[in-house]
């Protein structure tokens, strides 16, 4: 790990610090990032508490530690840090990891609230969508689940490249009993899930009563029968 795997936007960022410190902070941030995605929350909070001592302005490193405290449910820190992220740099673009994070405390009131705040309205596209699904889980959390269905009914459902909106909506639709629609969703989930994202395949065969056999172990229990 270089240093040099982080973004031009990140490398940017570590321009406030020394040189010496710029590249060992952008190791750790990359440390961290590799080890959320191998799941060791441990060793990536290390890293990004590391990355924090050293560099406790710069927005890149305080946003990896709110990650790894929110991968490990730890949402109050999480909240934390990704508003101390919004207060330094300016941006909004955390805000639906905030929202959720608030679903997270059990506050869904303040959740709904920040999620209809003006800066939720001007959101780019990805975190618009992150935002719907946030909305929609609360709401199904308040036991609304019709106004779960209507959060996540926004111009980017009908778009091929939304496996994890498209996924939502599915499950949404089965949890108001709309099972051929459902499927129907799920279906479009799975097509459009070309990294696996979702496990949108597997409900799909739920709802179509398939079963996965496994040959080898029935194999093994004929063979045993001859013996």
């Amino acid at each position: 790990m270089t240093g040099n795997e982080l973004d031009r936007s990140v490398h940017q960022q570590l321009r406030t610090l020394s040189k010496e410190n710029a590249e060992g902070v952008a190791q750790h941030l990359v440390m961290v990032a590799a080890l959320l995605e191998a799941d060791e929350i441990e060793n990536a909070m290390a890293h990004a508490e590391t990355a924090v001592r050293r560099a406790g302005r710069v927005p890149a490193a305080r946003e990896a530690l709110g990650m790894v405290a929110y991968r490990s449910g730890d949402f109050a820190r999480a909240l934390s840090e990704f508003r101390t992220v919004r207060r330094i740099s300016g941006s909004d673009h955390l805000l639906p990891l905030m929202v959720d994070c608030e679903r997270g405390l059990g506050r869904h009131e303040r959740a709904l609230d920040l999620a209809q705040s003006p800066e939720a309205k001007r959101l780019p596209k990805e975190e618009r969508v992150e935002l719907a699904i946030v909305i929609g889980g609360i709401r199904r959390d308040l036991g609304q689940t019709d106004a779960a269905l209507v959060a996540l009914q926004i111009p980017e459902l009908k778009k091929g490249n939304q496996p994890r909106l498209k996924y939502a909506y599915a499950d949404t639709l089965l949890g108001l009993g709309r099972v051929d629609e459902a499927r129907d969703w799920f279906e479009k989930a799975a097509d459009a899930d070309v990294e696996f994202e979702t496990d949108a395949v597997e409900r799909l065969e739920e709802l179509d009563g398939v079963s996965t056999t496994d040959l080898l172990g029935g194999a093994d229990e004929e063979d045993e029968g001859e013996e």
